[in-house]
């Protein structure tokens, strides 16, 4: 998953960053409210971790305008000093979805996130997931349409789970190329190109078909779905 963070004290974003990574996760880190609203225009984030207090926007500030522009269904964390009642209630009442209190103890944030995101993302925990004709199994990286195998690359498999999961969304270049290759793989824009070429043809995800994969111009690729159709003459291996 791909957690965005905002802090404006190093050390709390060190402390973050080494949490978030030694779970599994991929981290943006962010010191001023404004970057970190300028890097969500254009970037897609699986959760976020807000602070209170920061420079420039305050953190409520920050959590009413994701709330009014990122898919409601976003996970959201207040990380402050503030522990009173009506602050939390404020909080909550802005839009976020959990609070921890500094100092930060690791294994609450540990817990914390992995809480809201099994609960925000649930088909991430299961093993063999289904969309329409199309199903995918994680264990074995195999794939189906309509009941037949379609062969892909692990690389492939991983991201059609991947667009699939997040079915609607706009999922950013950069999220997509962390998620699938590494955030420090020097992955070329064309390799993520040629993959979403490729699972184009070979899982018919175009117009006309189930579900189609867009692109965004500058932005990165959306996968929706656009309704049933009757398949003809399936080629899944070409």
């Amino acid at each position: 998953m791909r957690i965005a963070v905002l802090d404006d004290d190093p050390l709390q974003l060190e402390l973050i960053d080494q949490v978030v990574r030694q779970a599994g996760h991929l981290c943006r880190l962010h010191h001023s409210g404004a970057s970190f609203v300028q890097d969500l225009r254009r970037e897609s984030f699986d959760l976020l971790l807000v602070d209170w207090e920061v420079p420039d926007l305050s953190g409520p500030e920050v959590v009413r305008w994701a709330r009014e522009h990122l898919p409601p269904t976003l996970p959201i964390v207040f990380i402050t000093h503030r522990s009173e009642e009506r602050d939390l209630v404020a909080g909550l009442n802005c839009g976020a979805d959990d609070f921890i209190v500094k100092p930060i103890r690791v294994a609450e944030l540990q817990a914390r996130i992995a809480a809201l995101l099994r609960r925000a993302y649930p088909q991430a925990q299961e093993d063999v997931l289904e969309f329409g004709p199309y199903r995918f199994t994680q264990s074995t990286f195999t794939a189906e349409f309509h009941d037949q195998s379609v062969v892909l690359t692990h690389r492939e498999f991983a991201l059609a789970v991947l667009l699939f999961q997040n079915q609607g969304r706009l999922m950013s270049r950069d999220h997509l190329r962390e998620a699938v290759w590494g955030q420090n793989s020097e992955v070329l824009s064309r390799t993520l190109d040629t993959h979403v070429s490729r699972l184009r043809q070979v899982l018919r995800l175009r117009p006309g078909q189930e579900y189609a994969i867009s692109a965004v111009y500058g932005l990165g690729y959306r996968l929706d779905a656009l309704g049933c159709t009757t398949p003809t003459d399936l080629d899944l291996t070409s």
